[in-house]
């Protein structure tokens, strides 16, 4: 089966990574895929040799558009690359368990997808229909990686992705999955056509998601739609309001009863918006969310459970800070390099 993926090797990271003498940087420790192998048996392969965790990007924006959105959200990966890899490595930067993949292919997708625009609806539908083939590229990628035994840590693209991953997870498992996300909104906007606001409801529909809360939800920004579907599927959520108004929980609090009330045998699945974290450079900028302290707080959590799908980390956008892009690329890169340590430092403490 062929698989949708530009898988990196040492030519593909130059631009990207620099050397220091003396010192031994992240992307001179990572693990990279042999390309001499069927992917399949080389993701096996890398299972045998000690690696647990596979590190893929998602370089597209569609989905975010197809949901009336902003663009950038493909800019993610690249700019998380550029902070991540140059990391210099110690004891505090478990990295020796991780592999670099690459990238889902979706190029031509994305060079389809630069003509249309959201605001007229004939490119709306236009859009929803190429970010099911999104779903597409993204779900056997996906399922290859779960079926070597190993973990996702996905990167980039548009929130939209949540349902290839718990498509592929579910199928891989046996079983709906349990997920937690960090999140203003909760993506159960109407089965309208693919989009990066309703891959929950999807995967909900379908069988794939089991339980799900939401954290930092803001009642403001979801429409009493969204709310009764949430609802409806017997999800939860802790309120931006609750969190930092009334300050009645807290993060560790949120995520902790939730995994307590969640179904024991479905592994869980790690979301989070970059649109979450405040002033951070994402699809939709948010002036009212949590710090990225808490959203590390979020992650590494979570990630000390035992039973774990994927962590995703999706929507930054350094095209949208209001700065311009080299500085959101500096954003979006340390911030999403400080959640995928605070995720790799969890699981290494259990």
């Amino acid at each position: 089966m062929n698989h949708a993926v530009t898988i990196y090797d040492e030519q593909s990271l130059q631009g990207i990574v620099a050397a220091r003498s003396g010192e031994q940087r992240v992307w001179q420790a990572m693990a990279l895929l042999d390309t001499r192998l069927e992917f399949s048996q080389a993701l096996k392969d890398a299972y045998a040799f000690g690696i647990r965790y596979v590190i893929l990007g998602i370089p597209e924006d569609i989905g975010p558009r197809a949901n009336l959105g902003k663009g950038g959200a493909q800019q993610g990966f690249r700019a998380f690359l550029s902070k991540f890899l140059n990391l210099p490595v110690n004891e505090f930067t478990p990295v020796q368990d991780t592999l670099l993949l690459g990238e889902i292919d979706c190029q031509a997708l994305q060079l389809q997808s630069q003509a249309l625009d959201n605001l007229n609806p004939d490119d709306t539908v236009r859009l929803r229909a190429l970010c099911e083939n999104i779903d597409q590229l993204v779900e056997p990628v996906v399922a290859a990686i779960l079926a070597a035994g190993l973990i996702p840590i996905v990167i980039g693209g548009g929130h939209n992705n949540c349902y290839p991953l718990l498509s592929a997870s579910s199928k891989h498992f046996g079983c709906a999955i349990n997920a937690l996300n960090l999140d203003p909104h909760g993506d159960f906007r109407a089965l309208e056509g693919r989009h990066s606001g309703n891959g929950f409801h999807y995967a909900a529909r379908r069988g794939y998601l089991q339980g799900y809360h939401v954290i930092a939800l803001d009642e403001q920004k979801n429409n009493q739609d969204i709310l009764a579907a949430l609802h409806e599927h017997h999800a939860s959520y802790t309120s931006y309001h609750a969190l930092k108004v009334a300050t009645t929980t807290s993060i560790a609090e949120s995520v902790n009863s939730a995994l307590h009330s969640f179904t024991l045998n479905s592994p869980l699945a790690i979301e989070l918006d970059v649109d979450a974290i405040t002033c951070a450079p994402a699809s939709a900028f948010n002036h009212r969310g949590v710090s990225l302290s808490e959203a590390e707080q979020y992650v590494f959590c979570a990630a000390r459970t035992s039973a774990l799908a994927y962590i995703h980390l999706c929507e930054a956008a350094p095209e949208q800070d209001p700065n311009g892009y080299d500085a959101g690329a500096n954003a979006a890169g340390q911030i999403l390099t400080a959640l995928v340590i605070a995720f790799l430092r969890a699981r290494y403490q259990r």
